[in-house]
């Protein structure tokens, strides 16, 4: 009885983590009809994040410079850098959050263009995670960023999305994205362990139930 209870729990949990793994799949299949589908226009007024994310989207507005953060230890071809992310004013109330791109440490030529400017690029709903050391809330160096603890640590009223930039901003930035990590091979690790463990409750029974009957 234990043996087969353990059996049918290991392909039920089985079963689920394969469905995880097809849910992220088609929200890879999603990603990639995005990125060449026509961007979605960012209102200035609030909006669901869930209508956005992991969807290419535009947005208009001003850039504000000195609200700038850089994400350190950002690699990119073997090289230590940063990742630029800076409001981008939409209205009178209302900013998005922008993560430009990458730069080498200790290069100069930074540039943030004045006046009206049109970002394209990728809606997430949150930047990468890294370790967190310490209250960083002080520093525009930084390892994380968090839109909510950033809004209330700036005053700005900010759209629950982070863009990741594709268009050319003309600023001296690298845009190399990695593809974002959806977690498929490690739902679909999860699910081949679930089933070794099924499958390891019958042998076991089997095994047993020889020795018993030898004995």
């Amino acid at each position: 009885m234990l043996a087969f209870a353990a059996c049918a729990a290991g392909i039920a949990l089985g079963n689920w983590q394969s469905g995880r793994a097809e849910e992220k799949r088609a929200l890879g299949a999603q990603l990639e009809r995005s990125l060449a589908a026509p961007p979605l226009e960012l209102p200035a007024t609030p909006i669901n994040a869930q209508d956005f994310v992991f969807k290419r989207v535009a947005a208009r507005g001003e850039w504000l410079p000195t609200r700038s953060i850089y994400l350190d230890n950002k690699q990119r071809h073997g090289q230590v850098g940063y990742e630029v992310v800076t409001p981008l004013k939409l209205g009178p109330a209302m900013h998005v959050l922008v993560n430009r791109g990458w730069f080498v440490r200790g290069a100069s030529g930074l540039r943030s263009p004045e006046g009206e400017v049109r970002v394209e690029g990728i809606a997430l709903a949150r930047l990468p995670r890294a370790l967190r050391l310490g209250d960083e809330s002080k520093s525009r160096v930084r390892q994380n960023l968090d839109i909510a603890e950033f809004a209330a640590e700036t005053g700005l009223a900010l759209q629950p999305i982070v863009i990741e930039q594709r268009s050319d901003g003309r600023d001296g930035l690298l845009r190399e994205w990695p593809r974002p990590d959806l977690g498929v091979d490690m739902h679909a690790s999860y699910a081949l362990q679930w089933y070794s463990l099924a499958a390891l409750a019958i042998v076991l029974l089997v095994v047993l139930s020889f020795r018993k009957r030898e004995k």
